[in-house]
């Protein structure tokens, strides 16, 4: 038996602190020291679940999306899969008119079992197989983001309809985050830089299957200011200028990636 068991009024002399930051909107401590998530008290998740059990608010999950809609309101908002992937929430998101971000052929499995919209969908990834290729084909995926020319020319030996392509640019933008999830900076895995973005482009455009619709960057995770994202927004931009006077080539996509700062402990920043 626990000391609030014997002395229950302790329980409402010292209420539960819910963080803001860490917690769903509807999180709502109760007077018997429990919690509330969406309606649902916690104890009762640990009852017919066991711990530790993970728990999703789609609610908070909608204010999020409504949050990013008004502060974005032109833009398309992706959720990126590798956050968290089950049918549930990828029909939530389906039904929100979200796309989504897979980056391998189970992510886009996953995808295919609840139904989620084929032309929605943006295939990444750096190391791409080609099975991850061609389960991208197969379900028709909208778009798939290029990490290399060689691997345009991969792709190309594999499609047998015109697919819409675009090409990860390392736009050379210190995110001023930690160095293990920077990865705006050149020497970087991740795509080609940015140097080097107008010979690649010129190598996609040999490949007839393949349109070019648009270029994509990431600078990092945990990334709590906009100034990195407005410089590469700004440098990706000269770049498509570029494009269009030495190919004719008029780009209408620009992905500036996510990364957005989420706090994990009180004191953490939030983008």
């Amino acid at each position: 038996m626990t000391l609030t068991e014997l002395v229950p009024t302790l329980r409402r002399s010292h209420p539960i602190a819910l963080p803001s930051g860490l917690w769903p909107a509807s999180a709502t401590p109760t007077d018997d020291g429990d919690v509330q998530l969406g309606g649902v008290p916690a104890t009762e998740v640990a009852a017919r679940f066991g711990t530790p059990a993970q728990v999703l608010d789609l609610s908070e999950v909608r204010r999020r999306v409504g949050l990013l809609r008004r502060a974005l309101p032109e833009a398309e908002i992706a959720f990126a899969g590798k956050a968290l992937l089950c049918k549930g929430l990828l029909k939530a998101l389906a039904a929100e008119g979200l796309s989504l971000d897979v980056c391998s052929a189970g992510e886009i499995a996953v995808a295919r079992a609840a139904g989620f919209p084929a032309e929605r969908i943006i295939l990444h990834g750096n190391a791409k197989t080609p099975e991850d290729l061609k389960a991208a084909l197969t379900y028709g995926v909208g778009r798939i983001v290029l990490d290399s020319p060689e691997e345009a020319a991969q792709l190309a030996g594999l499609v047998t309809h015109a697919q819409q392509v675009l090409l990860r640019v390392t736009p050379g933008v210190d995110a001023r985050t930690h160095k293990a999830i920077t990865t705006g900076t050149e020497g970087q895995k991740f795509g080609v830089a940015l140097a080097d973005a107008e010979d690649a482009i010129g190598a996609i455009l040999t490949q007839p299957r393949l349109h070019l619709v648009g270029l994509h960057c990431h600078i990092g995770s945990q990334v709590s200011g906009v100034d990195a994202y407005e410089e590469s927004a700004r440098r990706m931009v000269r770049l498509v200028a570029r494009v269009r006077a030495r190919y004719g080539l008029t780009l209408t996509q620009l992905d500036l990636g996510g990364g957005f700062a989420i706090p994990y402990t009180e004191n953490d920043e939030e983008f």
